[in-house]
């Protein structure tokens, strides 16, 4: 380990397997992800989202998105469900 603290994830939430957040923070690069409303589901595990300033459209791979779910998303990736 880094020494650093590590946010843990909060329990019941979310679709089996798929990556919960509790930080605004990738864990992975320490770096600020934004969070953002599913709009609508595209093909190919993409997503158009509202981030407040715009939509954009982001990859939605590496979790278990629904409409109306707000995600976190660092470099257009979603890397967790913080609500649904």
């Amino acid at each position: 380990m880094s020494g650093r603290d590590v946010p843990e994830r909060p329990s019941g939430q979310g679709h089996a397997g798929s990556p919960e957040c509790a930080s605004d923070v990738c864990l992975t690069c320490s770096d600020a992800a934004v969070a953002v409303t599913v709009l609508r589901l595209l093909d190919d595990d993409l997503a158009i989202v509202d981030t407040g300033h715009g939509k954009e459209e982001v990859s939605v791979a590496l979790v278990s998105a629904a409409i109306g779910d707000i995600i976190l998303v660092h470099a257009r990736e979603a890397i967790g469900v913080v609500a649904r």
